[in-house]
């Protein structure tokens, strides 16, 4: 009987030494199958101490395939673009030993390091040092260790039509330094990568690391067999969606005691946020969070708007429209009373964003006040507030700036506890207020 080929080279019983054969299109040559899912007698983990108070004691986080030997994670870097890295492998599009080349790649603002990166239980979902890397571990790369960023900083220019208009309006003016003559806002522009520590992240939901490795290993299908079986590799590269940071003023002033923070949490919305969608009012409020920033840069704070890729309150745009069409043909039509019922009958939970890992990137950036929080969410300001960083006072959006359609978001949100000035709606309200139909 013939052993197929599904990848590496099939060993036939009794078959012995390194078989291989040539890769279609002259790549190098395939090898057998190596499983990652036990420890073998070769294996040599780099060690990992989480919450150490520097990058040498912490040691690298290791998520390239190229030695499987020294490994330390779960997982592969880029999240679930590593699976984009795989086609292009598979393809024949790229070298599987392409090492980066870090030349000039360092951070173009330093960020920290700040104590709360000592504190092991502060920051378990991003590695802290993930900036930091061609430094911090200079020796380590050139001695062969392929230790890549999870974490980039640079500078940029944004260019939003709504800063426009606040200029046109008198309510921002131009500065030369944080606000352009051409109407850009100056920023620092920051992309993180996930990267959990397994037990901070089962000690802040409240559960056992195990139970939390069987359900990561479950509900994925099995992907990620060193969940059950690798007890002793400690942190997790998940295929999920990472941050972006934009920085307004000093990035370093947050550190600094009696600091003035402007922060918006915002999850991400790609029908509202890039399209305009108005059904919701995730770009009024998110357009407005920039230009509460650039005010507090401008008046000597600091602002930072924190964008996570929580697609449809994380459970995915497909599931989002379905929910569209489910408040948009029910019985009576789309109303306040039954926004949040609509999404738990299809998706069978409300939300999915678990704002417990949120705060990390707060922490990360050393924060421990923030002054004006724009957001009307009271699980964000409960999960902040809980991770010990205080919030003054919560910026509401703006009446005017939500759509007629999203009305129906608005006072459901508020009904189930969001900040408003104006207080919870009545009963009547939840009963009157209706959006458009499928057809109009």
């Amino acid at each position: 009987m013939k052993a197929e080929d599904h990848g590496g080279t099939a060993r036939q019983g009794g078959s012995s030494g390194p078989a291989a054969e040539e890769s279609p299109g002259g790549g190098r040559p395939r090898r057998h199958i190596r499983l990652s899912s036990h420890p073998g007698g070769t294996a040599k983990p780099v060690a990992i101490d989480w919450g150490a108070a520097n990058p040498k004691a912490r040691g690298p986080v290791l998520g390239s395939v190229r030695d499987g030997t020294r490994r330390n994670v779960i997982g592969a870097h880029a999240g679930s673009y590593s699976l984009y890295r795989a086609l292009a492998v598979a393809a024949g599009r790229l070298d599987p030993v392409h090492v980066p080349d870090l030349t000039n790649t360092a951070p173009a603002e330093p960020i920290g390091p700040w104590p709360q990166w000592a504190e092991a239980d502060r920051i378990v979902s991003l590695d802290p040092w993930g900036h930091m890397v061609s430094e911090a571990f200079a020796e380590e790369i050139a001695d062969g260790l392929d230790i890549r960023p999870t974490i980039a900083v640079t500078k940029a220019h944004l260019t939003v039509p709504e800063i426009g208009s606040a200029i046109a309006a008198g309510r921002l003016v131009p500065d030369g330094e944080v606000l352009t003559a051409a109407g850009d806002a100056r920023v620092t522009k920051i992309a993180i990568e996930p990267v959990w520590y397994l037990p901070g992240i089962a000690e802040r939901f409240g559960i056992g690391e195990a139970e939390l490795r069987r359900a990561l290993f479950e509900e994925s299908g099995g992907m990620y067999t060193e969940l059950v079986t690798r007890p002793d590799v400690k942190v997790f590269l998940p295929p999920v969606g990472g941050i972006t940071v934009y920085g307004f003023g000093d990035a370093a002033a947050p550190a600094r005691a009696g600091a003035a923070v402007t922060c918006r949490v915002h999850d991400e919305c790609n029908g509202s946020d890039v399209f305009g969608s108005d059904i919701c009012t995730c770009r009024p409020y998110l357009t407005h969070g920039i230009e509460e920033c650039i005010a507090a840069a401008q008046g000597g704070g600091t602002g930072f708007v924190v964008y996570n890729r929580k697609e449809g309150r994380a459970l995915g745009e497909v599931t989002k429209f379905l929910v569209y069409n489910a408040r948009k043909r029910q019985p009576g039509g789309d109303r306040a009373e039954t926004y949040f019922e609509r999404t738990e009958c299809v998706a069978g939970v409300q939300d999915m964003r678990f704002q417990e890992l949120m705060p990390d990137v707060l922490h990360w950036l050393g924060i421990r006040r923030i002054e004006r929080f724009v957001s009307m969410s009271d699980m964000k300001r409960d999960a902040i507030e809980a991770q010990g960083i205080s919030i003054e006072r919560q910026v509401p959006i703006p009446p005017e700036l939500v759509p007629d359609d999203a009305q129906v978001e608005m006072t459901a949100k508020r009904a189930a506890g969001y900040y408003s000035e104006d207080g919870a709606p009545s009963s009547g309200d939840l009963l009157e207020r209706a959006g458009r139909s499928l057809t109009d």
